[in-house]
């Protein structure tokens, strides 16, 4: 991948690090890599950060230096990608799979999936996902290709451009049909992985709307579609369980297990600005059968 920038005459005498400060946003840390692997030009040569610029010289930023990822075991995978650029990944992540190795899942997490695809396709660089799921939730996940793209979208994410929108399954029936929830969730006293709802804790904002509501084998459930205004950790799982409609088979927030054995949520669509073409874009993910079999119709 590369950035270009063609100098207007306004811009002349600014240094090239002026410019790509104004108009990428590059931060400290991606110079100084940027610097090392001389991947900044200036008129296709390699150039300092505080040479002066002239009216219609070309500032190009190269991505195609190799990085180190051995700190991820590559291991193949049945990956679902949705689409693919020379900027991400978009990936259809199933319900048990961690987005992230760890001591319990060392080999079969989906990054050990992408190293193994990334050496494949001969791209020598980093693991980063742009946004996190449970391993439990299915749907959704992007993969940046480098770091530059990785900083644009989470910084999308900071500034609410970056949308992340949810299927979840709730018990019951919701009074209201379309709401927010508007509560801070911080990590739960003496637990490593339970949030709670609590004053003292990170704003959290959740916003719903039910899109289906029916008698499941004689159990009321409500099909929600849910939009991420803050991203905390178990945010919707939180929140759903703190307004009395925990999602079906979440046990770690009181849902019922009787139909389903892990929490009925899908990260179903992502939108944001592309990093390079600054378009909007949008992906859907397609629905699991373990989700499906729960709907009266087709979710569009």
């Amino acid at each position: 991948m590369k950035l270009e920038y063609i100098i207007p005459k306004q811009e002349e005498n600014k240094t090239i690090k002026q410019i790509l400060l104004r108009h990428f946003q590059i931060s400290h840390r991606l110079f100084t890599t940027l610097k090392r692997e001389n991947s900044i030009l200036l008129n296709d040569l390699p150039s300092f950060l505080y040479n002066s610029v002239r009216e219609n010289d070309k500032i190009s930023i190269l991505f195609d230096y190799e990085e180190d990822n051995s700190n991820i075991l590559p291991k193949e995978m049945n990956l679902s990608i949705l689409y693919e650029d020379d900027c991400y990944l978009v990936v259809n992540k199933p319900a048990g799979v961690p987005v992230h190795p760890s001591i319990l899942h060392y080999e079969d997490s989906l990054s050990n999936g992408i190293a193994f695809y990334f050496e494949q396709i001969g791209l020598k660089k980093k693991i980063r996902p742009v946004n996190r799921i449970d391993k439990d939730t299915s749907g959704l996940v992007i993969f940046a290709k480098n770091e530059y793209v990785q900083e644009t979208l989470i910084r999308q994410m900071k500034t609410h451009i970056f949308q992340k929108v949810y299927i979840a399954i709730v018990e019951g029936i919701l009074e209201k049909k379309q709401g927010t929830i508007n509560a801070p969730i911080a990590r739960k006293e003496n637990s490593i992985i339970e949030r709670c709802v609590i004053d003292s804790g990170s704003p959290s904002i959740t916003h719903y709307q039910v899109l289906q509501e029916k008698d499941y084998h004689d159990f009321p459930i409500s099909i929600l579609q849910c939009t991420l205004e803050t991203g905390r950790t178990h945010q919707i799982r939180v929140h759903l369980s703190y307004i009395g409609h925990p999602l079906l088979g979440d046990d770690l927030y009181g849902g019922n297990l009787t139909f389903i054995q892990r929490q009925a949520l899908h990260s179903y669509q992502i939108s944001f600005i592309h990093p390079i073409t600054k378009q909007a874009v949008q992906y859907k993910a397609p629905l699991p059968e373990d989700l499906i079999r729960f709907f009266s119709s087709t979710l569009q």
